[in-house]
């Protein structure tokens, strides 16, 4: 990992902004990744676990990284809404 911890978790953490977003470090360097909704519930939108920080060694990855988690909560907004006109039709 070419970033101290408090570094890497400021450029994902703040990737998501105006979205509250926590990323927690394990001492084994696995990272948590939890986006809430916004900061004032603790309604979560996307928590992804087991993320290999050692493997952040380049600018590419850690965009690879937040571009796919972004990507993992367009998905499942998509699903839910998709689920609730699926429901409202019936």
């Amino acid at each position: 990992m070419f970033l101290s911890a408090l570094e890497l978790r400021n450029i994902i953490e703040s990737s998501f902004l105006p979205k509250r977003c926590l990323c927690t470090l394990s001492p084994d360097l696995s990272m948590t990744v939890k986006v809430y909704a916004n900061g004032e519930t603790d309604h979560l939108d996307l928590m992804v676990t087991g993320i290999n920080a050692q493997r952040l060694n380049s600018c590419r990855e850690i965009h690879e990284l937040i571009a796919g988690l972004r990507s993992d909560m367009q998905h499942r907004a998509s699903f839910q809404l998709l689920h609730l006109d699926r429901a409202a039709a019936r």
